[in-house]
C-alpha cells in the first residue's frame, strides 16, 4: 500500500535532524522521562491484583501505561475506570503501596547525572514538571539525590493544560519561550505547545508499540537521555540573556 501525504509527513517530521535550540532552559518529565519508575508502579499495581487473588502481571506489560499513573496502571492492570464503584477503593490501596515501596528499583535512565551536570556548565537552567503529586514526587527525588523544582500539584490544573509549564519557567525567572520540555507522552506536546514552548518527545519512554508519537509534531525526537544534549546551546552556539526577575 503506497503511503499517504500524512503518513510521508509524519516519517519526515521523525527524521528532522537535531539542532540547538534558542533556550535558557530544559524542563523534564519525570516518570518514563528522567527517571525510569515503571518496576515499582507495577509492583504496587501488583500488590492490589494480588489482594484480589489475581496473578501479578509483567513489568513489559504495564510499562508503556506507566506515564498514565494511576488511571493508566489501574486500567491496565484491572480493567477498571474511575466510573468503577471500586475506584477509590482501587486507588487507595495501589497509592498506598506505591508510597510504602516508591524506590526499591527506580533509577535514573542511564547518563542522567553527566546530562544535568552539563546543562548546568553550559549555564542553562533545568526543572521538573510532572503530574505526580508532591507526596510522591519529593522523597522519590530525595532518593534520586535531585532537588525538587516543581511537583504536580504544585498548580490547579495537571497537564495537559500548560499551568504547570508556565508556573515551572516563572519559578526559573524565564519566560516560557526560553524553555524546552521534554516528555513521553502526547500531554507533554499538548502542555508544551499551548505554554509556548518547544517540545521534544523521549522515545526510550513509556511509549505502547502502537503508539506513533511523530503525530504529535513535536519540535523533536530523543533516544536517550544524553540525546537532549544535541538540542541545547552550548556557549559559543548561544548565550543565554540574563533572566528576568
Amino acid at each position: 500500500m503506497r503511503p499517504t501525504r500524512s503518513d510521508m509527513d509524519v516519517n519526515e517530521h521523525s527524521r528532522r535532524p537535531a539542532r540547538a535550540l534558542p533556550v535558557r532552559a530544559v524542563l523534564f518529565d519525570l516518570d518514563g522521562t528522567l527517571a525510569d519508575t515503571a518496576a515499582d508502579l507495577a509492583a504496587a499495581l501488583n500488590r492490589v491484583r494480588a489482594d484480589r487473588q489475581l496473578p501479578p502481571l509483567p513489568v513489559a506489560t504495564l510499562r508503556p501505561h506507566a506515564s498514565d499513573g494511576t488511571r493508566g496502571m489501574l486500567g491496565a492492570g484491572l480493567g477498571v475506570t474511575r466510573e468503577h464503584p471500586d475506584w477509590d477503593v482501587l486507588k487507595d490501596a495501589f497509592l498506598d503501596y506505591y508510597a510504602a515501596a516508591i524506590a526499591v528499583h527506580t533509577r535514573l535512565f542511564v547518563g542522567a547525572e553527566r546530562v544535568l551536570a552539563e546543562i548546568e556548565r553550559r549555564r542553562l537552567a533545568w526543572g521538573i514538571v510532572t503530574n505526580k503529586a508532591a507526596r510522591f514526587t519529593l522523597p522519590l527525588l530525595e532518593h534520586l539525590a535531585l532537588a525538587s523544582r516543581v511537583c504536580g500539584d504544585t498548580t490547579a490544573q495537571a497537564k495537559p493544560h500548560p499551568a504547570p509549564l508556565l508556573h515551572a519557567a516563572a519559578r526559573l525567572g524565564l519566560d516560557a519561550g526560553g524553555c524546552v520540555y521534554v516528555g513521553d507522552a502526547e500531554r507533554d506536546v499538548a502542555a508544551a505547545r499551548a505554554a509556548g514552548m518547544a517540545s521534544l518527545v523521549a522515545r526510550y519512554g513509556y511509549i505502547a508499540s502502537d503508539v506513533m508519537p511523530e503525530s504529535w509534531k513535536p519540535d523533536g525526537f530523543i533516544d536517550s537521555l544524553p540525546a537532549v544534549l544535541d538540542w541545547l546551546p552550548n556557549g559559543g552556539d548561544f548565550i543565554p540573556d540574563t533572566p528576568r526577575r
